[in-house]
């Protein structure tokens, strides 16, 4: 599965404010709920659920919180940018600023940890990581994704 057939345009947010995790997966939240017409408090209990296990701040400033939802037939991703890093309890303990939400079917196995995958290979760039930030609009950050993600394949 391609970071676009996760990722569209519309899902992407840059330069988000948040003061803190709980706000952070708020914000995923808010831009999934737009997304897939799921009530954004739905999809928050479902990330807040899933962070009970876990951080899932991978390092590096990027955080890829996940959670099933019922009703959808395929994993959809949402992409946020924050303004300012905010503490995610992440496993090298930095703030996060850079966050992949990814939403799946209830039913889905394979797939999901699929997605969670490649989404997780893609932002171990630093090089991308860094552009990442440096860009000002959802625009940029959306080419910048499918760009990297389109050059490494080739």
């Amino acid at each position: 599965m391609q970071t676009a057939e996760l990722l569209r345009r519309d899902a992407v947010a840059a330069r988000v404010s948040a003061g803190s995790k709980r706000q952070a997966l708020g914000a995923v939240a808010d831009v999934a709920a737009r997304r897939l017409g799921v009530p954004a408090n739905d999809l928050l209990a479902a990330l807040h659920e899933r962070e009970k296990h876990g951080s899932t701040g991978i390092g590096q400033g990027v955080a890829v919180p996940h959670a099933h939802v019922e009703g959808l037939d395929r994993p959809v991703g949402v992409f946020i940018k924050l303004e300012t890093p905010v503490a995610f309890d992440a496993v090298d303990d930095r703030p996060v600023d850079l966050i992949f939400g990814l939403f799946a079917p209830k039913d889905a196995g394979v797939e999901h940890l699929q997605a969670l995958a490649r989404v997780s290979r893609l932002l171990r760039h630093g090089e991308l990581r860094e552009q990442l930030r440096q860009a000002h609009s959802a625009d940029a950050v959306f080419a910048l994704l499918v760009r990297q993600e389109q050059s490494s394949a080739a």
